[in-house]
């Protein structure tokens, strides 16, 4: 669609980022400013101009410093394109290929980054609905974004979205029947989550006949047995995640970030050695029972590093600055 060098309005092309299913992005210049930006062009531009205006206007709406960030939309010589935030670094999905399976704390690191853009989108009614590691940008500095939400679209009235849309094996199994629910977009953090810690993906992207086992939950191999380094509790928390079925899997992804940020926590603070091991565990189990059943609170961030905190946190987990 646009060629390197080429000047569109005041914005000058110098490369292609990448292409997907949905459209092409192109690093620019803004030539006014001078300041590098992303152009999301469509694929599809003959179309009615309130339908391209869909996606910049529901992206204007998810305002957060881990959703890259929309800053217009416009058309030049016939080419309707979105104008973004440029992150400069690489894809999550760059980094698992690179490196494998991450340090345990970088993995949950990013995990609560993810978690954090996506439990603002659902409470803006917003699915995501394809998120995987490419579609997750990872700064210099450690920030993580989620990028592409031009395949989500309003949770409204009804109590799901109706088209097929994702990216199999990323998919949760309600998706392969055209549903897609909030619980839908947390399955695909598990899915992630899982790539993260042990480098493979939990299983191979599956086919038609697979479908069944993937509903009952028969094609998911346990993270930690594919890497021992994992802590069980981390083992779980992957798992519930990607529970097969809807009802015994975390509903919101606030509900991922609190059980990660309290296994965070637990492992940080030092603690008196009980008396008895029984009521110490059962206080344990008391205090994770409540923080799932109450309301996720509204996320909170390091001034420091931006990084996310466990609401009753009076210093940073990752970088250690009081709050």
């Amino acid at each position: 669609m646009f060629f390197r060098g080429q000047i569109v309005g005041k914005y000058k092309v110098l490369s292609t980022i990448g292409s997907g299913g949905f459209g092409t992005v192109f690093l620019a210049e803004d030539t006014w400013i001078d300041k590098k930006v992303a152009l999301k062009v469509p694929h599809k531009q003959g179309v009615d101009f309130g339908e391209l205006l869909r996606e910049p206007r529901l992206l204007a709406s998810l305002n957060h410093p881990n959703i890259v960030t929309i800053l217009t939309a416009e058309k030049q010589e016939s080419v309707f394109f979105i104008v973004m935030e440029y992150v400069p670094g690489e894809t999550l999905e760059g980094i698992i290929a690179r490196d494998g399976a991450l340090d345990l704390s970088i993995a949950l690191d990013y995990t609560c980054q993810v978690c954090n853009a996506v439990d603002h989108a659902h409470k803006q009614g917003v699915l995501h609905r394809d998120l995987r590691p490419s579609n997750v940008l990872v700064a210099e500095s450690g920030l993580v974004k989620v990028a592409d939400f031009g395949t989500s679209r309003f949770l409204e009235i009804a109590a799901h979205g109706t088209t097929i849309i994702g990216s199999p094996p990323y998919m949760a199994p309600e998706q392969f029947q055209g549903k897609a629910l909030f619980a839908s977009d947390v399955y695909s953090v598990g899915v992630t989550m899982y790539q993260m810690l042990t480098g493979t993906l939990p299983y191979d992207t599956p086919s038609p006949s697979d479908l069944d086992r993937l509903m009952r939950g028969e094609l998911v191999t346990a993270p930690r047995l594919r890497n021992p380094k994992i802590p069980k509790a981390v083992n779980d928390i992957v798992l519930k995640a990607m529970a097969p079925e809807v009802s015994q899997r975390y509903q919101r992804a606030g509900e991922v970030l609190d059980d990660i940020l309290t296994f965070r926590d637990t492992r940080k603070s030092p603690r008196q050695t009980p008396v008895a091991s029984e009521p110490a565990q059962d206080e344990v189990d008391d205090i994770q029972s409540r923080l799932r059943a109450r309301d996720v609170p509204q996320a909170r961030f390091c001034w420091h590093c931006r990084k996310p905190l466990h609401a009753r946190s009076s210093a940073c987990p990752f970088c250690g600055e009081k709050q």
